[in-house]
């Protein structure tokens, strides 16, 4: 650097003028992160409030749940996890809900991975068509669903078992899942494929070893949807172990609660704060894989 540019630079130096390359403070943009932050913090407070209020009525009496809104109890019963848990036999639902929560995320990640493959990658007569009516399907309501699926599992012999409830969940039209997996593996090169199909790799060979690992940020939000839909499903496992109830998943076991003369409240807040628990601790761990999934879905 020569002389005259650092007699220059001293000169902005005590005037108080910042030299070229320095970054300068950005009031406007700190202005408005702290408007974003007092816009966003009630609304994120509001919206948590009833999950809060939920574990604080569920260690409270049952007669003093409704006593206020506030979430800080004057006692302490943790006696209503214990009676929930045991008494009203919650384990052995929480197990139910397990078998049939990972039973039909790995089946959900197998077909629509392998379904959205092929949309994603080859070209063939109808696609578009196919693409759109499975759109389509988005909008058809569960309850339309619900009597082919109890006739169906009825027919395979496969009511009053936990099979037939992960068969039902799995079986599904996936069509979000399915157009994630169809949006990432299009925007992947093409070079991949043809490598691997001059070292003679096949068709399930190239999938399974090329394309499904590049895809794990797709499949951890796979992963996500279907296990809260499966985890917090109440209309499937409750049609299909109305003749089975040890078989009830813990969204009807919490159902159950609720009697004709009398309600315990606080027991059924336990049990849904004991139900809700894996669902938050699963998002926490896959949230950052839950958003790299999404924007590289739908990137162009």
């Amino acid at each position: 650097m020569t002389t005259p540019e650092l007699t220059a630079r001293g000169s902005r130096a005590k005037m108080g003028v910042p030299s070229a390359g320095v970054s300068r403070p950005r009031p406007r943009g700190r202005v408005r992160r702290m408007v974003t932050y007092a816009i966003l913090t009630p609304i994120a407070l509001a919206w948590i409030y009833p999950f809060l209020w939920m574990m604080s009525a569920s260690v409270r009496p049952n007669g003093k749940v409704f006593a206020g809104l506030g979430l800080f109890p004057t006692k302490w019963f943790f006696s209503n996890y214990t009676d929930a848990w045991v008494d009203a036999e919650m384990g052995r639902y929480f197990l139910n809900t397990v078998v049939v929560t990972f039973g039909g995320v790995a089946i959900v990640v197998f077909t629509t991975a392998t379904m959205g493959y092929v949309l994603g990658r080859y070209a063939f007569p109808g696609r578009r068509i196919l693409v759109a009516v499975l759109g389509a399907l988005v909008f058809l309501p569960q309850g339309y669903t619900i009597i082919p699926i109890f006739d169906l599992i009825g027919k395979l012999h496969l009511d009053g078992t936990l099979f037939g409830i992960i068969i039902a969940e799995s079986g599904q039209a996936h069509i979000i899942q399915l157009l994630l997996y169809a949006g990432y593996f299009r925007q992947l090169p093409k070079e991949l494929e043809e490598s691997a199909t001059m070292d003679g790799a096949g068709f399930f060979t190239i999938f399974v070893r090329v394309f499904l690992p590049l895809a794990k940020p797709v499949t951890a939000t796979v992963v996500i949807l279907q296990f809260i839909a499966s985890w917090n499903d109440f209309l499937l496992p409750l049609v299909l172990t109305l003749s089975q109830p040890d078989l009830r998943t813990l969204a009807v076991a919490v159902y159950s609660f609720q009697g004709e003369n009398y309600t315990s409240y606080a027991q059924m807040n336990a049990a849904s704060t004991i139900s809700l628990l894996p669902v938050v601790v699963v998002f926490l761990l896959l949230q950052r894989y839950f958003v790299e999934g999404i924007a590289g879905a739908v990137k162009q």
